[in-house]
């Protein structure tokens, strides 16, 4: 029989392997290094610039991340799933123009229905030419951003619309806090994101999504419809998308077929930053989150700091090449 003593040092010992194993838990979750990235920013910005920290300022970098924040999301979702979408902020420039024409014969609620529509449609374009004829999402998409790029030009005659639609441009409004606006933009991009999360991580659609994005054909001997996934996740991305293009009217109320042409690119290093893997399966709509504020924080600090624009671009692919990296050797040593 073991002796009480005995029993209490084995009872001592399991706690501190419980113990070191949430701290391990801690250390290599998805949101820890993109958060620690995001303080040491905060902490360098504001200790070599003057108005970095101000509340002005903090509040300015959470309206610049709204856009490029929402497109993430939906971004993240086609990621987890091993895919790409190069498309997305075609998409939305395609949402926005469709509601600022609309929305010139008076109807802005008809106008930013029509907007989501459309959205959605061209989400359901990527997802059945992904699910459906299974090509591969890099060569969709780019298709798709191609086609669309004209299409918008094509549409609006490469001119752009006002939006003085108090409903098309309420996101950039919201309540004062201390001199501080809160934008209602703000306020969904954080509700989006919370919404995503909890869908990804408390619901039967965000398991199939997971495991559709880590092995697809384990998915499918698991009773998964992985096609039915797959499109899923295009039609949600599109509805994403649809609001981004409501943020993106709030903050600049211009419907410019010739805007946002980066943010593909930058919806892409949000995402990658904030931790998800390109190879699919392992990530978050959280991570993105803080991704996006990365290089939002980072953009803004340099530009505070007097760094021309070009060393800002270089700074940010040196952040997405360190990521990848790194996803790519965790994986590698999960996998041995």
């Amino acid at each position: 029989m073991t002796s009480a003593p005995a029993r209490a040092v084995a009872a001592d010992l399991d706690t501190a392997a419980g113990s070191n194993g949430r701290w391990r838990a801690a250390l290599t979750h998805q949101v820890t290094g993109p958060l620690a990235a995001l303080l040491v920013a905060v902490v360098v910005f504001s200790a070599t610039t003057d108005n970095f920290l101000s509340g002005t300022n903090l509040a300015l970098v959470v309206q610049q991340s709204v856009v490029v924040g929402t497109l993430a999301i939906g971004q993240t979702l086609i990621i987890l799933t091993a895919g790409i979408d190069l498309a997305c902020a075609a998409i939305m420039v395609m949402g926005s123009v469709v509601i600022g024409r609309l929305a010139l014969d008076g109807n802005p609620w008809l106008a930013l229905g029509v907007g989501v529509l459309v959205c959605a449609v061209l989400g359901c374009l990527n997802g059945t030419l992904v699910s459906v004829a299974g090509l591969p999402p890099f060569i969709v998409t780019l298709g798709v951003l191609t086609a669309l790029t004209a299409a918008a030009r094509l549409f609006t005659g490469s001119a752009s619309y006002q939006i003085t639609a108090p409903l098309l441009t309420a996101l950039n409004r919201g309540p004062h806090l201390g001199g501080v606006t809160i934008t209602f933009g703000a306020l969904l991009w954080l509700a989006l994101t919370a919404a995503m999360a909890y869908a990804l991580t408390q619901t039967a659609w965000g398991t199939h999504v997971y495991t559709v994005g880590d092995n697809p054909q384990a998915a499918a001997l698991a009773g998964i419809k992985v096609k039915r996934v797959l499109f899923s996740v295009y039609l949600v991305a599109g509805v994403v998308y649809a609001l981004g293009a409501w943020q993106a009217l709030g903050r600049t109320p211009t419907a410019d077929p010739a805007g946002y042409a980066t943010a593909n690119l930058d919806s892409i290093t949000a995402v990658v930053i904030g931790g998800t893997s390109l190879f699919g399966g392992r990530g978050g709509v959280v991570g993105t989150l803080v991704g996006t504020l990365v290089v939002t924080v980072l953009q803004n600090g340099l530009t505070h700091a007097g760094i021309d624009s070009l060393y800002q671009q270089v700074a940010t692919g040196v952040l997405v090449v360190v990521a990848v990296a790194v996803d790519r050797i965790t994986r590698t040593r999960r996998s041995r």
